[in-house]
């Protein structure tokens, strides 16, 4: 009975740990690029009561007996599944459809890579810079942050066609390639990413390197679409359905630790 009460409330942590992601989901509905995160739980060790072979005369049993001792949680995996494409006019913004990332060059110089395609221009030493809302310099195909050096340049007529390359009308009105394009990245395993807050994400060895699109033939190609950005993919009703059946889980498992609590007082009046 105490290791039914051990059992319990690693059921009950869990299933808080259960309830701390969906809460995340939902706080995050609506965060440009957010990915939906699914909790994952395993089995904690098993102590063997009795072997295959404890009978009397000591004949072989076809099966032992093995009790488990709880759960607990295995991870905490994103999906990274397409969100809705949300029309936010601005030139600036973009969304994508499809596997890749956006490159994003962090304050320590470290790339991390994005889905969320709410960028600016800012001023910089150079010229004005494409960066994120926190300032972060935005990377193109060849790695390196876009600047545009001529500052007579009005920002909100600069065009991108659907793989990212940048145009600008001339004196007719025609659009010209500005030699710039969006990087864009991909990885073998995503849901490998290290998650960095602020929407951001860094390589790791469960990830695998990023593979530029530009440079990677072999890699079917993102789409841009200007003027929107990605919702976020979380299914209201569904985590609205996980909630309840993670507090019904909650509730099960303090009835096992109720129910034990209560055994024991009755072996301990016995002796009355």
């Amino acid at each position: 009975m105490v290791r039914s009460l051990w059992t319990g409330a690693t059921g009950m942590i869990a299933q808080q740990l259960n309830v701390d992601n969906i809460a995340n989901n939902l706080a995050n509905v609506n965060t440009t690029g957010y990915k939906t995160e699914v909790m994952e739980f395993k089995s904690l060790l098993y102590q063997t009561i009795q072997t295959r072979s404890t009978t009397a005369n000591v004949e072989q049993k076809p099966i032992g007996a093995e009790v488990g001792l709880g759960v607990r949680n295995s991870s905490i995996t994103s999906i990274f599944t397409d969100g809705n494409l949300l029309e936010t006019p601005g030139a600036t913004n973009f969304a994508i459809s499809g596997k890749g990332f956006f490159g994003i060059q962090g304050a320590d110089g470290n790339t991390y890579y994005t889905r969320n395609g709410n960028f600016v221009f800012a001023i910089g030493s150079q010229g004005m810079v494409l960066t994120t809302s926190d300032g972060l310099p935005v990377l193109d195909s060849e790695g390196e942050p876009i600047v545009l050096e001529d500052e007579d340049i009005v920002t909100s007529k600069i065009t991108a066609d659907k793989y990212g390359t940048l145009y600008y009308p001339d004196e007719e009105g025609i659009p010209q390639s500005m030699e710039i394009t969006l990087g864009l990245w991909q990885f073998n395993n995503p849901a490998g990413l290290h998650k960095n807050g602020d929407s951001l994400y860094s390589v790791t060895e469960a990830s695998g390197e990023a593979m530029n699109e530009a440079e990677n033939e072999n890699l079917p190609k993102s789409r841009l679409t200007q003027g929107y950005l990605e919702g976020s993919n979380v299914q209201i009703a569904d985590e609205m359905v996980n909630l309840i059946v993670a507090q019904r889980a909650y509730e099960m498992n303090s009835k096992v630790i109720t129910t034990s609590d209560e055994m024991l007082q009755q072996a301990n009046q016995l002796k009355r």
